[in-house]
């Protein structure tokens, strides 16, 4: 073999070994490694609400609409002295806008038959909301709402719905707890395997649920949220891939 076909064999080996490297690179970049670990980690922590919401609606019926309105006022007036009373702030309680409906009955034949209708007069109906992180005050207010309906008003009142108001911090606590309970959890299984954690390659978060202590709450695909429950539990769970 002369000269030139030996420089001609090396070119031609140098450039199988640097295609097949550059092959080798390409693989590893575009190809899963199937040598991976994927854990999920939990985030707990139990929790009071720090905000309570009640809701009453209330209405009054009356031939004309002046009458109708001198009524729903009145009521109006004893409710927000009544709150007052039981030691609610009067910058927590709100009433809504009031809906006023004419009333309408139907007349009837000799047969028994809806032969028409005629005006009946009109009802207005009017919302009270009381927002406050006053809870223990609103829970008292709430259990004897029915001082109210004895003074003759035509009240409806809700159970009231509890709230937190720090969800932001505690989502970044849940967070931070179940991303380390998953990393430990991948540690420990990589140990007993004989093997160590490589890069992480992926990493996702789960949905967020709140529920009542001690209740039957169940999980939702979307994210369960308690607001009947005082005391809540939250949940978040984050899973974690490495290479092994």
């Amino acid at each position: 073999m002369n000269k030139s076909k030996i420089i001609a064999s090396c070119v031609i080996a140098i450039a199988v070994i640097a295609a097949s490297y550059n092959l080798s690179k390409s693989w590893t970049k575009t190809h899963y490694s199937y040598q991976n670990l994927a854990v999920t980690g939990l985030g707990t922590k139990d929790f009071t609400s720090d905000l309570i919401v009640w809701r009453a609606s209330f209405m009054r019926n009356a031939a004309t609409l002046a009458e109708t309105n001198k009524l729903i006022k009145a009521d109006n007036e004893l409710i927000r002295t009544f709150l007052k009373e039981k030691g609610i702030d009067d910058k927590d309680i709100t009433f809504t806008t009031v809906q006023v409906i004419r009333n309408y009955k139907n007349l009837y034949n000799n047969e028994g038959n809806v032969s028409g209708s005629t005006f009946d007069g009109f009802t207005i109906s009017q919302t009270v909301i009381v927002e406050s992180k006053n809870l223990q005050a609103v829970e008292k207010m709430s259990a004897e709402i029915s001082d109210v309906i004895e003074r003759g008003v035509e009240l409806t009142a809700q159970e009231p719905d509890y709230y937190y108001t720090k969800l932001k911090d505690l989502k970044i606590e849940l967070l931070k707890q179940a991303t380390e309970d998953a990393f430990l959890r991948a540690q420990t299984i990589a140990s007993n395997a004989k093997s160590s954690l490589g890069s992480l390659k992926n990493a996702s978060m789960g949905i967020f649920q709140i529920t009542g202590q001690n209740s039957n709450d169940d999980y939702s695909w979307g994210g369960s949220f308690n607001t009947k429950a005082k005391f809540k539990t939250a949940n978040i769970t984050v899973k974690l891939e490495f290479d092994l």
